[in-house]
Order: C-alpha cells, then sequence, then structure tokens
C-alpha cells in the first residue's frame, strides 16, 4: 500500500491512544484512523497502540474496535480486506496511566521509536493530562519528534487550566501541544475563512457599519447519554460555551490574519478573546441565561427530565443550556451583538451561524424595509451556505419577497469520493505537525478568563437554570433576551 504523502508526512509514525476503550477512541478516533489508512492517507510506517486499564487480550480488543467501526463507517467503504490490513496496524496494551512503572512496559513494547514521529492523544479525564505527561517524560517518551494531543475540557476554571497548561508545558513545548476542538476540523468552519477572506462581497461588509447582529447556536436533540457522570460536573457553559462557542465566534469575528498559518491565525483569535467584554456582576443576570430541561418528547417519545438521567443527583442545578448575549470591544464590532446559545434535547438538532445585516437605510420600494439579508452558515447536520436576497415575485406591481441563494457543499463538491470527517482533518494535522486548527495555550486562558466571571455571578446571585420542556426552543427567558432589544432566534 503507498502512502499519498504531503511534504509534512513522515515516513513513520507511532499514534498512542490514552483511553483507548473509552467512547471516544471507539466512535470517532479509531473510524477516522481507519479511513485515513483506507484512503492511504497514514505514512507507510504507521503502528497505532490502544491504551487503557480494561483486561483484554488483543484479539478481544480487535473484535470489539472491528464491531464498532463496522457501526461508525458507511458499509460501501468499509471492506474485510482494508480493516485485515487496519488491524495489522492496531494493538492493545493494558495498563494503568496513573502508574509510572507501566510506562517502562510500554517503552519496551515500542522497543525502537528512534527516527518514528510519536503521537500521544489524551482520550481521558483531564486529571490524568499532567500524570501522564510526567510519566512520559521520565520514560522517555516525550522527544523532539513527539506530538501531545489534549481532549477538551481543558480544566475547569483559568486556575485548573493554567495548571495543566504548565505541568504539560514542564515536559512539552507549545509547539508539540495540540489542544484539540473537534468543531474546528469541521469543513464549513473552515469554509468560514473562505467565505470571508476568498471573496470580495462579504469582507467589505463583515462589520458594525452593516451587520446588525450574530447569532451562533449549537443545539443537540440528545440528552447527556451516558455522560451525566461527567456532565453533572461541567454544564453547558464548561461543555460547549466556553471551547466550541467561543471558537466559533473567533472565526466569525477575527480580522484578516497576516499569512495562513498557525501562529498568525491564533493571534487573531486571541484578539477577539481579549476583546470580549466582560460580563460579571448584575450583567450576569441580564445577558446570561440558564436552563435546565425537563421531561417532554423528543421525535414522539417521551423522553424524561435532567434529574433522572443516569449519574445525575435528583437535586442537580447543572445547566443542560446556556444563551448569552455578548459583545466585542473593538472597532470592527462595536455596537454589535452576538448571540450564543446552546442546549441539550432541544427542538432540533443543529449548529448555524446567522449573519444578520442591516436593513437598506431607505425603502424606496413597498416592502423593501422589510426582511432584511440574512447569510445563514450550517455546520450540521447537513453543511451549507445560504445567503437571503429580496426579490420581485412574479406579475404585476413591485411586490417583494425574501429568496434565498442556496448553497449545499454536499452537492456543490459531490464529485469528490467523501467528506472528511473532522477528525481525520485533525489527526492527519497532528502527524504533520500543523497546529493551524488547535487551540495554543493563551486562546485557553483567555476564553476561562472571560467564562470564570460568568460562573461565579451564577453562584453568587442563586441563579438556578430556567426549566424548558424537552423537545422545545430552550427557556422562554432566552427568547426574551433577543425579544426585549426586537430580534427573535432563527429556529
Amino acid at each position: 500500500m503507498t502512502s499519498q504523502y504531503s511534504p509534512k508526512l513522515p515516513r513513520s509514525c507511532d499514534i498512542l491512544v490514552f483511553g483507548g476503550t473509552g467512547d471516544l477512541a471507539l466512535h470517532k478516533l479509531l473510524p477516522a484512523l481507519y479511513h485515513l489508512h483506507r484512503e492511504e492517507r497514514l505514512p507507510a510506517d504507521t503502528r497505532i497502540f490502544a491504551l487503557a486499564r480494561r483486561d483484554l487480550e488483543n484479539g478481544a480488543f480487535l473484535a470489539l474496535a472491528e464491531r464498532h467501526c463496522r457501526a461508525q463507517v458507511a458499509r460501501s467503504d468499509f471492506s474485510t480486506e482494508s480493516w485485515r490490513s487496519f488491524a495489522a496496524r492496531l494493538t492493545y496494551f493494558a495498563m494503568d496511566a496513573s502508574q509510572s512503572a507501566d510506562f517502562g512496559r510500554l517503552r519496551r513494547a515500542l522497543k525502537s521509536s528512534e527516527g518514528r514521529v510519536l503521537v500521544h492523544y489524551l482520550a481521558t479525564a483531564p486529571a490524568l493530562f499532567a500524570p501522564i505527561a510526567q510519566n512520559l517524560s521520565i520514560a522517555g517518551l516525550a522527544g523532539p519528534e513527539t506530538r501531545i494531543v489534549l481532549e477538551k475540557p481543558l480544566g475547569h476554571s483559568l486556575d485548573s487550566a493554567r495548571a495543566i497548561n504548565q505541568a504539560i508545558g514542564q515536559v512539552f513545548d507549545e509547539s508539540r501541544v495540540f489542544r484539540i476542538d473537534h468543531y474546528l476540523g469541521k469543513e464549513t468552519v473552515q469554509n468560514l475563512m473562505a467565505l470571508r477572506f476568498a471573496n470580495a462581497l462579504f469582507e467589505p461588509l463583515w462589520r458594525a457599519g452593516h451587520i446588525e447582529h450574530v447569532q451562533i447556536s449549537v443545539n443537540e436533540t440528545l440528552g447527556v447519554e451516558n455522560r451525566g457522570a461527567y456532565y453533572d460536573q461541567a454544564g453547558a457553559m464548561r461543555d460547549m460555551v466556553q471551547n466550541h462557542l467561543l471558537q466559533l465566534l473567533c472565526l466569525v469575528a477575527m480580522e484578516p490574519p497576516v499569512h495562513y498559518d498557525a501562529e498568525a491565525v491564533r493571534n487573531e483569535k486571541l484578539k477577539v478573546l481579549q476583546a470580549l467584554r466582560p460580563i460579571a456582576g448584575q450583567d450576569v443576570q441580564d445577558k446570561t441565561v440558564r436552563g435546565q430541561y425537563a421531561a417532554g418528547r423528543i421525535g414522539g417519545q417521551e423522553v424524561p427530565a435532567y434529574w433522572f438521567e443516569k449519574h445525575v443527583d435528583n437535586d442537580s442545578d447543572t445547566e443542560t443550556f446556556v444563551a448569552v448575549q455578548v459583545h466585542i470591544d473593538n472597532w470592527r464590532w462595536a455596537g454589535v451583538p452576538f448571540y450564543l446559545r446552546t442546549g441539550k434535547r432541544m427542538a432540533k438538532k443543529c449548529s448555524e451561524i446567522v449573519i444578520q445585516f442591516k436593513p437598506v437605510p431607505h425603502p424606496l420600494i413597498d416592502g423593501s424595509g422589510g426582511p432584511a439579508n440574512r447569510l445563514w452558515i450550517r455546520l450540521q447536520p447537513e453543511e451549507g451556505i445560504s445567503l437571503q436576497l429580496m426579490a420581485k415575485t412574479p406579475g404585476k406591481g413591485m411586490l417583494l419577497e425574501p429568496v434565498e441563494l442556496d448553497l449545499n457543499l454536499a452537492q456543490a463538491f459531490s464529485g469528490h469520493k467523501r467528506r472528511w470527517d473532522a477528525y481525520e482533518r485533525l489527526l492527519l494535522d497532528v502527524i504533520e505537525g500543523d497546529s493551524t486548527l488547535f487551540m495554543r495555550r493563551d486562546e485557553v486562558e483567555a476564553a476561562w478568563r472571560w467564562v470564570d466571571p460568568i460562573l461565579a455571578g451564577w453562584r453568587e446571585h442563586y441563579q438556578s437554570p430556567r426549566p424548558y420542556a424537552a423537545g422545545s426552543n430552550g427557556p422562554e427567558q432566552a427568547q426574551m433576551l433577543l425579544e426585549r432589544q426586537g430580534r427573535k432566534w432563527m429556529e
């Protein structure tokens, strides 16, 4: 099998997945690696090690991995032949990531790794990040050709994030640390850059003079599923807003980078985070809404309230919904509100960005003072971009109504064999050492610096989550957040 090399792709690589029997590894990482293997995009000499505490024989793990990959990979993309060649790369290694002696065994199992790129993917709880990094160093598995990948959430506050970053930084320099947010690997998210900076139509309008407000929504119909123990300690603010939504905000609001490279892009994202107007004190009550789903119906099925979910406290006040009104205090965005919203058990699954342009200054034609132009960027479930324009209806007279110019990315690029999953792209970036789509240390800490006062305000003002029925669009207070300014959420 001949690999399709990019100039940065090494000839040999070892990928170590800590937490190798967890949901992330089985549902996302291994299927992504399988796709990269099947399409001959991995380095020719790549070995993959799944590391976990479970006492499994290698054959039992391969059977487990195959079962999950078959479930996640389209039937047309899965073949016995390609699986067998992929399984030949895959090895299970039972170990306890908190025990330094096990890292000595791991190094012996790897045999010689000299000259090989070594990727440590930490699909574990954040509490294990620092111990794993220290043990890798002690075992001699943190050399100059080593990268470490950290899954979110990176801590639960600014102080905890700093502690993790400091511990990781003592072992790995910043260029070898990859803090992953899979949203940044989505095709449409990256298309934000192309849309803004490669089209003369939009860049002159992408500012306060022409944009009335921006909405960013990431909504799910699912509940907490099997993540109750984690989610009840995190909540929607830590789980979604601090990372996914703020990263989307950065891509929408950032200035054009000098070059399209890791440092230039991340420098501009950092400036957005530093320009966020703080929300503290009374503003926490006026500009944020917490919610928690109650019982309701999703897809015609009755679903329980959050506090009845597995591993969730019966009297939990953890938020499953957050809406926030955000302002960016810089020249481009002065006076333009950004509305962020995320929730579980919502009416529909969607991740989308809505750019609401200002209306024409003078309604020359009857009806032209109606709905203003709107750019709708859909990230999921279907990726696409729509631009709402005003057009004349057929017939006599000048009657106007909004119409959409619609770009369905799946149809537009139907000639391409298959759309990549976000993890495929990001894993390949790690192997190549390209950190453009990953968060830098100062980005993560700047996001926590803005989020912490909101969390503190909720505690200090005893702001309990507002209930909303599962299958609805969230608590009515979230609607009021916009309605009192004459706006509404785009559903």
